[in-house]
């Protein structure tokens, strides 16, 4: 922000005079965990977190406001700085990062420990304006950025633009406003390895420019608010790496709770099922046919017909006679169910009177198409409303068995973007706008733990905010077209997703809508199928494995309703996914324990390979499986670009090795999915099950791809409850030794009811036609394992 100052000389922290000449740093004066500065007759505040993380504050004038963060809740700790100051800069150090400011700008700067720029604010980049939102006169904040020419700039939510890096104008201006298939979530991570959050709810809109002679080969970067009360963000930064600007962003915002087992298995639903008989129908058929599976969804309308019933909880007992008895038949089958809950209400409801009674309930009332009829949505910013809402979902539908909720139109879906025009306890909804889904899923969470510690809660939710990973939700993307297109875009939407902080993530398999004219979405149609076939492929690497599609295509998308062939390619990888539960589990638990992530975009693992910077169509599912979606109609190969690493890649179907660091074409006729593994990985593999819990993962298949040294922690409790979090639990370390050819097989640490004492490894060191595909191997060499160390040496 460019101001004309007074000619004033000051003293700095350590007692230097400032040089007037071109003083943008008026005063300073020194704090605990950082400094205070002021600055063009504004303020701005520097504090230390924690050694990987600053906070970074600005506004005009002497004071800054007390902003409550919804996104962030850790408090700030005791730092060890080293503070300096020069004619040009102050500078605050901790052992990781390095803030420096300048005394001629304001600009603030942040470096690693050896010195190297991470990013830095632009000259008179601050902003502050009058803007109008929502009939409102209110400051705008704003500020810009510089970026380095080669960086890579990821995360901001979800977008559906097939667009991977934002660095440099990619894909144009990101706003970030909640919206069906558009998640607005203010995290950025960069390949340089450290994370942002702009820590502002409001509506706002980050663009970016490409580099130019005059900018020095920089790129700008410009976060803008239609509304703020002032500059606020987090900059997170651990040794390089995003992996450790992960975890300490996930200790700022909150830690993602250990999904139960079940999620992990495979889920169908569709738009919708319409009766009691349909529901149970469909699952038993499932069974019947052996198809391995968890869950089933109900999704909206198995209320009664009528104007108030549309929040009512209530199941229309002509087509729903018992659903008490409906969610025991399905817990007997071994199934869990999810069901539809909206944030909006039908007026007239009982739910909706009690909700307008404690003013938990926005007055406004809005009218819907479809079905007809008018609502009021309910308001997840007041405690009460929070309060009220989970009791009436705890009383009508949880004590009926149900296992969790699927969050429909919690954005939320008002038209015209109506809610800034709302009013909530803690200011106008445009200053929270974004919010509406972290709030909204956190009184639910809240609920249920406060009611039962026995059953992990579990929200699938059509958006996110920041720090929403800590309500045990799962964002799907929306709903989205069933074409090619979209289906490319899902995947670097998914990667900028997991980037943005939030670990859990998936989509509408097959897409919800679909034409039925031109037979999009019908099971018959052969081109149709072959959609459906990779779309069914990316999605068994996603956090949740689902099915879905809209009302209009039905008779749905179970797996009877396809051909043979694409019955058979369904089956294979339902098969892999929960032969591969063991090491889902465990990387569900690095989640948790370690603030990882379930997606890796590339950039992640191999942050000193260039190439990967702008490969969106390519991820790590966990630590080793090397994940390529075929997304082109009629593909019968895949190119597909191997990181560089310290060994060869293994192919997971055939064993063959490839040099790392190159490009290759992997065959991918439409039953293949290519899968590549890291030189170094283990990989546990248990038994073919119908459904997560059905028996102990034993013997489990261990699967060693050499090259490089590896390490892997086996994570095991009882699946279901939040007895972990009081390390009710067990993990055997494992690892390989490349240069020993040695595999330790660790001393087992913790127990939990139900754990095997003594179990059965089958160790298979993986080579061409050995070790691949869904195949059990036999055994290079067995473990029988009782908790004590055990090693394994590869025979030559």
């Amino acid at each position: 922000m460019t101001k004309q100052l007074s000619f004033t000389l000051i003293v700095g922290i350590l007692g230097v005079a400032l040089a007037p000449a071109h003083a943008g740093v008026t005063g300073s004066k020194k704090s605990s965990n950082g400094a205070q500065f002021t600055v063009d007759e504004g303020t701005l505040r520097i504090e230390f977190w924690s050694p990987e993380i600053v906070r970074v504050t600005y506004a005009d004038g002497a004071q800054l406001p007390t902003n409550k963060s919804l996104s962030v809740i850790a408090s700030p700790g005791k730092v060890k700085l080293t503070r300096g100051e020069n004619d040009r800069f102050v500078t605050l150090a901790s052992t990781d990062i390095n803030v420096k400011i300048d005394k001629q700008t304001g600009a603030v700067s942040f470096f690693d420990s050896a010195g190297h720029v991470l990013l830095e604010e632009t000259p008179d980049g601050r902003g502050v304006k009058p803007a109008t939102v929502a009939g409102a006169a209110v400051p705008s904040y704003s500020q810009s950025f510089e970026t380095a020419s080669d960086e890579g700039i990821y995360g901001l939510g979800q977008h559906q633009r097939g667009v991977w890096n934002y660095a440099g104008g990619n894909g144009g201006n990101v706003r970030l406003a909640q919206a069906n298939t558009d998640v607005g979530v203010p995290v950025m991570t960069s390949s340089k390895g450290y994370m942002l959050l702009w820590d502002n709810p409001a509506v706002t809109t980050i663009s970016s420019s490409a580099a130019s002679d005059s900018d020095n080969g920089k790129k700008s970067l410009r976060w803008s608010s239609e509304f703020g009360r002032a500059i606020d963000y987090y900059f997170c930064y651990g040794d390089g790496t995003i992996g450790t600007a992960l975890k300490a962003y996930r200790h700022l915002t909150g830690d993602a709770p250990l999904m139960p087992k079940w999620e992990l298995g495979f889920w169908q639903c569709k738009e919708r099922y319409a009766s009691q008989d349909e529901l149970l129908g469909v699952a038993k058929k499932l069974r019947d046919l052996k198809v391995p599976v968890d869950g089933i969804i109900q999704d909206w309308q198995y209320w009664p017909p009528g104007t108030n019933t549309w929040g009512s909880h209530l199941f229309d007992t002509n087509r729903y006679p018992d659903a008490a008895g409906m969610f025991k038949e399905l817990h007997d089958l071994h199934y869990h169910t999810l069901i539809s809950v909206w944030a909006k209400f039908d007026l007239g409801s009982s739910n909706s009177a009690e909700l307008n009674a404690v003013g938990g309930m926005f007055p406004q009332v809005t009218s819907y198409a479809f079905p007809p009829g008018h609502g009021q949505w309910y308001d997840p910013f007041a405690i009460t409303g929070r309060q009220t809402y989970w009791k009436q979902m705890r009383d009508q539908l949880f004590a009926k068995g149900v296992d969790g909720w699927w969050l429909d139109a919690p954005e939320p879906e008002i038209g015209g973007m109506g809610f800034r025009t709302y009013t909530t306890p803690i200011g106008p909804g445009y200053t929270v706008y974004n919010a509406y889904p972290l709030m909204h899923s956190m009184g639910i969470y809240q609920g249920q733990r406060a009611a039962t510690e026995k059953k992990r809660v579990v929200i699938l939710t059509r958006s996110a905010y920041a720090g929403q990973q800590r309500n045990s939700t799962i964002t799907w993307s929306g709903d989205i077209q069933g074409t090619w297109d979209v289906l490319r875009a899902q995947i670097p939407a998914g990667l900028n997703f997991s980037l943005s902080g939030i670990p859990y993530w998936n989509t509408d398999t097959g897409g919800f809508f679909g034409n039925r004219s031109a037979g999009n979405g019908n099971p018959a149609n052969p081109q149709y199928q072959e959609l459906f076939s990779r779309w069914f492929q990316f999605s068994a690497f996603c956090p949740m494995f689902r099915v879905h599609g809209s009302y209009g295509l039905n008779p749905g998308k179970e797996i009877w309703r396809f051909d043979e062939k694409t019955q058979d390619t369904m089956r294979t990888y339902l098969n892999l996914r929960y032969r591969l539960m063991p090491y889902l589990y465990s990387v569900a638990w690095d989640v948790t324990e370690n603030g990882s992530t379930f997606m890796r975009p590339l950039v992640v693992d191999f942050p000193k390979d260039p190439q990967v910077r702008g490969i969106g169509n390519q991820y790590l599912f966990g630590p080793a499986m090397m994940v390529t979606p075929v997304t082109s109609a009629g593909a019968t190969n895949q190119s597909v670009y191997l990181p560089a690493a310290s060994g060869t890649w293994f192919n997971f179907w055939t064993g063959e090795t490839s040099p790392a660091g190159q490009r290759v074409e992997a065959t991918a006729p439409v039953e293949t999915l290519p899968l590549f593994i890291r030189p170094g990985s283990i990989i546990p593999m248990g038994p073919l099950l119908q459904y997560s819990s059905e028996k102990p993962a034993d013997p489990i298949e261990l699967r060693i791809y050499p090259g490089a040294d590896g390490k892997f922690t086996l994570y095991e409790d009882e699946g279901d409850t939040y007895d972990y979090e009081k390390k009710v639990f067990a993990t055997i370390p494992i690892e390989w030794n490349e240069a020993g050819q040695t595999l330790t097989i660790g001393k087992r640490s913790g127990n939990f009811p139900g754990m095997l004492k003594e179990r059965t490894f089958h160790v298979v060191f993986v080579s061409p036609g050995h070790g691949v595909g869904n195949a059990e191997t036999p055994a290079d060499a067995v473990v029988h394992y009782t908790g004590k160390a055990s090693v394994v040496r590869q025979k030559k």
